[in-house]
């Protein structure tokens, strides 16, 4: 869903937790919403980082964007720890290109309560533009 008329003039973009309950579903609405008209699909964490630059897609580079994710704590759970767990494990399986030791050290982080889950991963990228504003409804 876009949004061109709230009053703030920032573009607003919809996230809608209720649509996905897995990274590779999160990527398929993300591709729906940031990407439609495009033949381009979100499906690694970098392209995901690399399409809130902005210039193909629904907005320009450095437009002020206001991304709004509803059913913000569904996602939350949904990419929490156990999916999280999972998406290590299956990097540690695949081995290259990945770099284990790197990706082991982010699992044990995660086990010992100490690392990011994908949800924390995910909200962290939209943070790193300062042209976005998050909202998490």
């Amino acid at each position: 869903m876009l949004n061109t008329s709230n009053n703030n003039k920032r573009k607003m973009i919809v996230i809608n937790g209720g649509h996905f309950s897995s990274l590779a579903e999160f990527y398929e609405e993300v591709s729906d919403v940031l990407m439609k008209d495009t033949d381009w699909k979100v499906g690694t964490l970098d392209g995901f980082d690399d399409i809130l630059y902005g210039g193909f897609g629904v907005f320009d580079n450095n437009e002020e964007v206001e991304i709004v994710w509803k059913e913000s704590q569904k996602s939350k759970e949904d990419l929490g720890f156990k999916a999280t767990q999972e998406f290590y494990e299956n990097k540690i399986r695949q081995g290259k290109p990945f770099n284990r030791e790197l990706i082991q050290q982010k699992l044990n982080d995660l086990m010992k309560g100490k690392g990011q889950t994908l949800f924390d991963v995910l909200i962290e990228i939209i943070q790193s533009h300062s042209n976005i504003s998050l909202t998490l409804d």
